[in-house]
Order: structure tokens, then C-alpha cells, then sequence
């Protein structure tokens, strides 16, 4: 029976909704219906991100920030009235980060933006002062080995000089086409010639810290520039007994050009971290147990942890808050769906998926009575890509749920089907690799890229609400449809294409998490 004014049926009984909203959001079901509303009207998403982003903070692995973060997110399911528990799943290296202070102290005194990377070694209480000097540019692993007695006691720039600190936008819109193409050229020519560099010391990259380290220098400086004002990547350090820090491009760039012209600058760097040795490393997993298929799933999934640059907000904090508001309202709207709704809030996805991994390998009973899952991880911008992952027949179970979705929550989603399986990026590639339909939310961009991904610059104030709210109903939605559908979706794969090669394409491997930092 059609029954158009309710919207929230429970053991209480039911809701009427306003005329004004029946107006606007009416659907052919009451409980979609009822679904907008509720996630319209008493949103929690501004709640949950001052929460998790401006009290707890960065979410790194091993940290006491992310434990925190596992237990208030478990608190917050548990006040819901979810089962909620915190599922260990091995161990990782334990560090806290303080404060970094950067300081030029030659030829002038000048403050430094910058920070320590993740696990960075600490400094003595003042710090360490020392010369800067350049990574030296060399002919081949020989000549760099006689270089290396240089460094000792001397803090070594390792990241690329950039000519311009103005992203390639500014310089397309204002610069004359000779002033851009001039641009674009020498930083292409200044790109590759640092490529040289690293390749003639015989080292990688990731090699070299160590290998300064060893060589006696006192601290490593890069810039991990990503293309737009303001933001740098921020990742981990390498070394075992020196800092690594990353320096704003500005300031970088001031170092390296005295350096270069043989002012010998001088920096202080005040490092302070704690290495707390090693700690428990957990997934936090919720359920809205389901009524007649309660032992068959609906997955939420979004990873908790992030790197420590920011705040972790549209990477993946939005993810998370996400999931959290879907959870919220459907525990409002169906507090018993027919299959169970399992909520996975993943550690370490960024060190290579291991929560969501872990979980996979150590759930065995619920992976393969797992209808679908709906994974969000990459920003603050509505759902706008949808792939079918390499399912043959997604196209017809995906559209058959977004078709009860109101086109106000849709109408700038793009499907693909049948699509082809991801081999990593998130967490949904765990469930894929194991022949589950897995699905990745994918948003529009919001500058995410250079922006806020693993950046600086990723905090809350990057939060675009209206999108991410609009995210939580579609979810919702569809997390609905899919635990009423009548029979588990069909697994049936496509045939991959052909490499270039002439080989048959394989589907994603399905590999394990590392349980330890050590592997």
C-alpha cells in the first residue's frame, strides 16, 4: 500500500511530515521520504567534523590521536544504538607529534613555515644549527660517494629549486603565451634535470635520507610542493636519529637560492616527537543488525586514519562523517533493515589499505555474505562517478537502486558500466579483489588533488556541508535499497580486455594487510 504521509516508521509509531516538504521531496516511498528528511533536517555532519578534525586532530597511525579518534567514533555508534566495537588487527610504530620550530639564524633571522614529517626523529630541547647545503649535483654514483664526507654536520636540501611559486592557472590566465610557454619549458627542463640528479647519486629518493643520515648529516629539508599556493604534501620520514622536516616553498626556495650563491644559510630546527615504541593498530566496526537476512551485509566503509600534514578533512574525514550521518539516519528511519548494515571505519588504509585488508582476511564469514559496499575517500564534493567495477551485471542492481534516489541526490552522477575492477586506491579494492561488489563514491574534485590530499592544507574549513550532506542521504538511499533487495547481487565478472601485450587482463589480487610496521 502506497501510503504517502509517513516517514518514519518505528516501534513508536510514525511521523507526519510537513506540507512544504511533502511538496518538495515527495517520493513513491516513505521511508526514502523520510530519509531526506531526516538527514535535511537534523543533520549531525557539523557536529561529527568539529568532533573528529578540530578537537582529536590528524589521525596518524600509531598515534594517540587515532586511537582517540577509534574510541569516539565507537562511543558515537554505541550512542546510536549501534553494536560497536574496536577489532585489533596487528601492531605499528607508536609516535606523537609536538611542536616544530624552523628558524633561518644566518644571514638574517627569520622564522621558517614548515613542520616535521610523520615519525620524524626529535630534536635535543633547543634543537639543532647547522649550515645548508644542496644535495650535490654529480656525474655518477662514484663522484657522489667522494661528495658524501661534505655533508657531515651540515643539514642538506633534497627537493627541487622552483623557479615560480605561482600555480600553472595564474601564470595561463595573466602571462603572455611566450611568458607561459617559457615557463612551462624551463620547469619541465628543471624537473628532469633534478630527476638526474637523484638518479646520477645512485640512490632513489627514499634512499637518500638514510643515506645522508649514515653520511653524518644533522637533518633533512625538503619541500614537497603540490602545485597550488600554500600546499605541501606531507608524508613520513625515513630516518632513525636525524629530523626531516618539509619547508614551505617560499622558504625553501629563499634557503636553497642562498645556498646556491654561497651565503652558507644557517637553520635551527626544534623538533619535538615522542617514539612511544609500538601500539595496537584497530578497524572500529559498527552494526544495525538486520531482521530476516541479518546474517547477510550491507558494508559502509571509509578509512580513519590520515596523514598528519592537517587535519585529515576531505581525506578522509568527510569520508567518515559520511558514513556516520547515513548510519545515523537509517538507525532513525529502519531500525531494523532486512540485512545488516555493517559499518567499517578502517586503520592505516593510508600505509596500503591494511585495515580494510585485515578485516577481509579475518571476516571471512562476512565477506562472502556481503551484499555490496559503498566506500567514500576521496573529498568534500557531491558523488559524482559511479563505475561498475568489472561486475557484469551491476548495471542493472546499481540502477535499480539510484532509481528511487530523488533527482536533487543524483543529478550529477555518472555511471559506468560494466566498468573495470580497481587494483588500489581504497578500501573498496579489498572487497572487489574478493568478488564482492564494492563500489567507490568518487566525488567531484574541489581542487583535491593538489589542494588538500595528504596536504597541509586539508582542515575543516575545506568542508563543503550542502555536498557532503547530499552525499550521506544518496547513501542512505541506496544502503536501504540494497539491505531490502529480495536475493544477494550477482558476482558475475566481465572478461577483461587485452593488454597491450596481447595478455588477458587479470582481476585484482587479493593480498593481505601488513599486520606490523616492520614489513
Amino acid at each position: 500500500m502506497r501510503i504517502n504521509n509517513v516517514v518514519k516508521m518505528g516501534v513508536l509509531g510514525v511521523t507526519l511530515l510537513s506540507s512544504t516538504f511533502m511538496q518538495a521531496q515527495q517520493s513513491n516511498d516513505p521511508i526514502i521520504d523520510a530519509i531526506v528528511k531526516e538527514g535535511t533536517e537534523n543533520s549531525q555532519l557539523k557536529r561529527y567534523a568539529f568532533e573528529l578534525l578540530d578537537v582529536i586532530g590528524p589521525r596518524l597511525v600509531g598515534t594517540p590521536q587515532m586511537m582517540q579518534a577509534h574510541n569516539w567514533v565507537k562511543d558515537e555508534y554505541q550512542a546510536m544504538g549501534f553494536e560497536a566495537r574496536n577489532e585489533a588487527y596487528g601492531t605499528w610504530k607508536a609516535w606523537d607529534r609536538g611542536t616544530t620550530q624552523l628558524t633561518m639564524t644566518y644571514p638574517r633571522i627569520k622564522s621558517l613555515e614548515g613542520t616535521q614529517l610523520a615519525w620524524s626523529p626529535s630534536t635535543k630541547k633547543n634543537g639543532v644549527e647547522a649550515e645548508v647545503i644542496i644535495l650535490a649535483d654529480v656525474a655518477d654514483k662514484a663522484a657522489f660517494e667522494a661528495w658524501l664526507p661534505t655533508v657531515k654536520g651540515k643539514i642538506v636540501l633534497i627537493s627541487m629549486h622552483q623557479e615560480t611559486g605561482r600555480p600553472e592557472y595564474q601564470w595561463e590566465e595573466y602571462a603572455t603565451k611566450e611568458s607561459y610557454e617559457k615557463m612551462i619549458a624551463n620547469k619541465k627542463a628543471a624537473t628532469e634535470a633534478w630527476a638526474q640528479r637523484i638518479k646520477n647519486s645512485g640512490y632513489t629518493a627514499k634512499e637518500l635520507p638514510k643515506v645522508l643520515e649514515e653520511a653524518g648529516a644533522v637533518g633533512i629539508v625538503m619541500s614537497h610542493w603540490s602545485g597550488v599556493v600554500g600546499a605541501n604534501k606531507i608524508f613520513g620520514a625515513t630516518t632513525e636519529r636525524i629530523p626531516t622536516v618539509d619547508i614551505a616553498l617560499e622558504d625553501y626556495g629563499l634557503l636553497y637560492r642562498l645556498a646556491e650563491n654561497g651565503k652558507q644559510p644557517k637553520i635551527n630546527i626544534n623538533a619535538q616527537s615522542k617514539d612511544l615504541g609500538t601500539t595496537q593498530t584497530y578497524n572500529t566496526i559498527a552494526e544495525l543488525k538486520g531482521g530476516e537476512k541479518a546474517d547477510e551485509y550491507v558494508v559502509l566503509s571509509a578509512h580513519l586514519d590520515s596523514w598528519d600534514g592537517g587535519t585529515g578533512a576531505t581525506d578522509n574525514g568527510t569520508g567518515i562523517i559520511t558514513m556516520m550521518e547515513a548510519a545515523r539516519i537509517l538507525k532513525e528511519v529502519l531500525p531494523i533493515p532486512k540485512r545488516t548494515i555493517l559499518i567499517g571505519n578502517w586503520g592505516s588504509e593510508e600505509q596500503g589499505l591494511n585495515g580494510s585488508r585485515a578485516f577481509v582476511a579475518d571476516n571471512p564469514e562476512i565477506v562472502e555474505k556481503t551484499q555490496t559496499v559503498f566506500n567514500q575517500d576521496n573529498g568534500t564534493g557531491r558523488v559524482a562517478y559511479l563505475s561498475g567495477q568489472g561486475f557484469l551485471n551491476s548495471y542493472q542492481f546499481l540502477t535499480d537502486w539510484l532509481h528511487a534516489v530523488p533527482q536533487k541526490y543524483k543529478q550529477d552522477l555518472k555511471t559506468y558500466f560494466p566498468g573495470s575492477p580497481s587494483g588500489g586506491g581504497s578500501d573498496h579494492v579489498s572487497f572487489v579483489s574478493k568478488n564482492i561488489p564494492g563500489f567507490m563514491m568518487s566525488s567531484l574534485s574541489w581542487g583535491y588533488g593538489k589542494y588538500t590530499w595528504h596536504t597541509n592544507r586539508d582542515t575543516a574549513d575545506k568542508i563543503v556541508y550542502d555536498d557532503v550532506q547530499s552525499n550521506a542521504i544518496l547513501i542512505a538511499i541506496l544502503a536501504y535499497k540494497a539491505s531490502q533487495e529480495e536475493e544477494l547481487v550477482s558476482r558475475e565478472r566481465i572478461v577483461l580486455p587485452l593488454t597491450k601485450d596481447g595478455e588477458r587482463q587479470k582481476w585484482p589480487e587479493s593480498k593481505g594487510p601488513k599486520r606490523t610496521s616492520n614489513e
